[in-house]
Formats: C-alpha cells, structure tokens, sequence
C-alpha cells in the first residue's frame, strides 16, 4: 500500500506546489478521508494572492478546505463513522465551552479550531472536527454538491442573521460564489432580490439563481440611484447584504436601504480599513447594521439539508473541473475574474 499522497502545499504569495507528502494517519477521534473533490474558494484565492492567511493558515501549509469524501479510516474511539462512508467535513469546529459558544455564538469561538489539506488525495479531520462538524452526505447527494456545505454555511447564517421577512426587497451587493449564494438562498426564502454586479459574466449566473433584477455597473453612485429605483418611490431596499469586502461597498451598502432597513456587512474587509458613515441618516432612518462572520455548526447542518433537498441549484456553482496538478492555472484564472464560480479539484 502506499504511504505517501499527492498535496497542494502553499509556500507563499502565489506559490503553491504539488508536493509528495506521507499519507495522515488516524489518531484516536480522527478520520482519513479520501477527497472526492476539493472546491476553490474566494478566501483561498484571497490566501493564494497573500500567500498566508492570519487565523487559518501560515506557510508551508497544506491547502484548501472546502471538501466532501469517503472514509477511508477510523481512529479509536470514532463513533458515527465507518470506513466507506461518504462524509463532508467541514473546515472547522467550536470548543463548546468558551464565554462565545455557551451563548451561542460559535462562529466566535476563542479556540475556533480549523482544519486544512483539502487540495490533496487524503485529509486528516481533528476529532473536535470529526465530534462537532463531520456531516453524512446522502447517496443521492454528488461529493461535489456537498463540498458546497461550508460556503452554503457561511451564507445562510448571513441571510438569517439579518432577519429577513418573506417578500422583502434584498440587494446584494457583490457576484462572487458567496454573493451569488446569498441572493440564491434570499430567492428561494421569498426574497425580491436584485443583485449589484461588476462583471458581465455575473449577470446570467444571477438571474438564473433567482434574481428579480440585476444592476450590472462599476459606478457605485448608478448601482445605488439603479436599485432605488426599483422600490417604491425609491425609498430604498429592506435589506442589503454586501459580500465584497470592500469599504466603498460597505458604504454603498447603507445608502440602498429604506428607512428602518436594515444592512449586512458581510464581505470581510483588508486590516486596517475604514469606512466613513451618514450618522445622522443611519440614527434618523432607525438604519440597522449588522456583520456576520463564518458559521456555526447549526447553519452547516441546514446547508447540508438545503443542497439534499433538491431546491437548492448546486450544480450551478460547479463550472469547472481540474487534476490537482493544474491548481496553479486554476487560480491565476479565477484571478482574472473569469466568469467560473467554482471549480472542484478531483484529486
């Protein structure tokens, strides 16, 4: 049997090597999978571009952390698990016990443990992993469709978080994989989504994922006059979620809601940023702001139970496939804003 497996190991800024690494053994509570497909991601890339990423990964790393894939064994002690079966691990777990997590907030555990290695032939997953986050996928359920869990994650605990009511006007402010799943999951939840785009390959990807309108425009002050406009008396939206990561989209974000609306700041922004604000119409309008960070083990599970539902147009956000070996071209691609929005890495 072999003892060593192919892995992406991330060296630095733009550097990522297909290196021969042992294969991981199974500690006691640990399972070694075998990745079915690995899926590309907007905070890979960004850690791609920075060549580290301060709370999950420092280099030399093994890479990539969205993944679905069979067991291939068990350490002493697994209990729910088997070699054979078909599992999506996701890319981290709370401790359970911290201030954070006992009143449940455990995306902001203090011991958020994460997990990497996905962009390889095995993965090991940590026991609180394997305890807390470790999810069956169905037969019915494609390991690629199911890799979608830990983004799907981040962007149903988003969309909730900012306490939508069916029927509400939702902008969302962004067309990347995450930006898409929101106004995906805003659709399918009732929502009158009209989604903000830069680039003209966004546009069919949104409609088709359900929105009602798309403002396609690089102008900040279009995108806001544009999507007024399609509201009553262009009081403005009941909700808009920003997922770029960008303070000038922070800002834009609070000038397309109505009074009384409310805005989620979604995409994570550079260190160091800041962002200026109308404070006498965030106070005067009664304005709600609100930021939502990563996911908690709840919103993986509903995930899961979204993309197995069948409503849910997983296939939509695979448009590409690659050998582990072109990792490489995949993100100098995805770099070039391409319209792909996700690619699976099949090891």
């Amino acid at each position: 049997m072999a003892t060593t497996m192919k892995a992406a190991i991330l060296h630095g800024r733009e550097d990522i090597r297909i290196e021969r690494v042992p294969i991981p053994e199974a500690a006691p509570g640990e399972l070694i999978v075998s990745v079915g497909a690995a899926l590309t991601c907007g905070t890979d890339l960004k850690v791609f571009r920075r060549g580290y990423h301060a709370r999950m990964i420092v280099p030399p790393a093994l890479f990539g952390h969205e993944l679905a894939g069979t067991v291939v064994e068990a350490g002493e002690g697994v209990d729910g698990f088997a070699t054979g079966d078909r599992v999506v691990a996701l890319n981290s777990a709370p401790c359970g016990e911290c201030y954070f997590c006992t009143r449940g907030q455990e995306n902001l555990c203090d011991d958020l443990l994460f997990n990497n290695g996905a962009y390889a032939e095995f993965i090991r997953i940590p026991a609180r992993i394997v305890a807390k986050n470790t999810l069956h996928v169905p037969d019915h359920v494609p390991l690629e469709h199911a890799a979608l869990t830990e983004p799907l994650a981040c962007a149903v605990h988003g969309f909730q978080d900012s306490r939508p009511h069916q029927g509400d006007r939702v902008a969302v402010i962004g067309g990347g994989p995450l930006g898409l799943m929101i106004l995906h999951v805003a659709a399918l939840a009732g929502c009158e989504v009209t989604a903000i785009v830069k680039h003209e390959g966004q546009m069919d990807a949104a409609r088709q994922l359900g929105a009602a309108h798309v403002v396609h425009t690089n102008s900040i002050r279009t995108a806001i006059r544009e999507t007024r406009a399609l509201t009553p008396k262009n009081q403005g939206v009941d909700l808009a979620i920003e997922a770029v990561g960008a303070p000038e989209a922070w800002q834009e974000a609070v000038e397309l809601v109505r009074k009384g609306g409310t805005v989620n700041f979604f995409g994570g922004c550079a260190v160091g940023t800041h962002v200026t604000l109308d404070t006498n119409r965030i106070h005067y309008s009664d304005i709600t702001l609100r930021a939502t960070f990563h996911h908690t083990p709840a919103m993986c599970r509903k995930a899961l139970e979204l993309i197995a539902g069948g409503r849910f147009q997983a296939r939509a956000f695979i448009t590409g496939h690659a050998h582990l070996y072109e990792l490489n071209r995949v993100f100098e691609k995805l770099m070039k804003r391409s319209s792909e929005i996700k690619t699976a890495i099949v090891p």
